[in-house]
């Protein structure tokens, strides 16, 4: 069976994953800001669950909590990168504290996470870098553009580290899921910047309007993300990136359809451009 090491593991489908990988007799280093978070959302104790508070935000923790499942398990096979959270606002009215905060987490907190975990995978020779995108870092949209942005940011990082790793036996796989119906769309969960510009009521108001309405009402099983997750993780020969979810497919392909129009009508501008 493989070790885990799941962050954002309290809640959220960061808590599905830990719960289906321990259903299936693997062992889990369970991180979160908190611990005794960790511990309350699984009240069962089950075997195999190591709870570590770790903020991603901070090297040292994460460095401590690698060396505290390297030495209850003698080894890390599956990194998630599952920590992070939301932002709703049109990309004029995000502010640079908000902005910056929203990248600490979603991508410099991931940087940090495969800091610590790296150097034991390459030294195996073996393991798997799951990242937890969205389908709105592939296709993103208005009033989200912060957020998507960040899951751009993590789509690329994936991508090249995917290429660098495999030599290396390390497999990575980006997920990008749609809408489930975890608390992400909570307060918890995602922050609000305050509609400031009314120019942009009709540009990104309707998506906060169905982004503040759909809180529980989203379309996907959680504990079957998870499900995936681990199938994903347990395959012989596991994609770069997974679509999680009907609405993520429906959106991947618009996106896909749009580029292929685009290239295909301005190819000729594109070819003229040779020395």
């Amino acid at each position: 069976m493989s070790v885990w090491f799941v962050t954002g593991a309290s809640r959220g489908l960061g808590a599905e994953i830990t719960r289906a990988a321990l259903e299936r007799g693997h062992r889990v280093v369970a991180t979160a800001r908190d611990a005794d978070a960790v511990l309350r959302a699984y009240p069962e104790r089950p075997d195999g669950l190591l709870a570590v508070g770790a903020d991603v935000t901070e090297p040292g923790q994460l460095a401590a909590a690698v060396e505290a499942g390297l030495a209850e398990f003698g080894r890390i096979d599956v990194v998630v990168n599952n920590a992070g959270y939301g932002l709703v606002g049109a990309v004029e009215e995000v502010s640079d504290e908000a902005a910056r905060a929203l990248f600490d987490v979603n991508v410099f907190g991931v940087l940090n996470v495969l800091r610590a975990t790296l150097p034991t995978l390459r030294a195996q020779r073996s393991g798997h870098v799951v990242n937890i995108g969205s389908v709105g870092g592939f296709a993103t949209a208005p009033g989200v553009g912060l957020y998507g942005a960040s899951k751009f940011a993590l789509e690329g990082v994936s991508e090249a580290l995917h290429a660098e790793l495999a030599p290396l036996g390390v497999r990575v796989t980006i997920v990008e899921p749609g809408g489930f119906r975890t608390d992400f769309l909570s307060g918890s969960s995602i922050k609000v910047e305050p509609a400031a510009i009314a120019d942009y009521a009709a540009g990104a108001g309707p998506v906060r309007a169905a982004l503040a309405g759909n809180d529980g009402r989203q379309p996907g099983d959680p504990a079957k993300a998870a499900a995936a997750v681990v199938d994903l993780a347990e395959s012989a020969d596991p994609p770069l990136r997974l679509q999680l979810g009907a609405d993520a497919v429906e959106r991947v392909e618009a996106k896909l359809d749009l580029v292929r129009r685009e290239l295909d009508t301005w190819r000729d501008v594109a070819l003229s451009t040779a020395l």
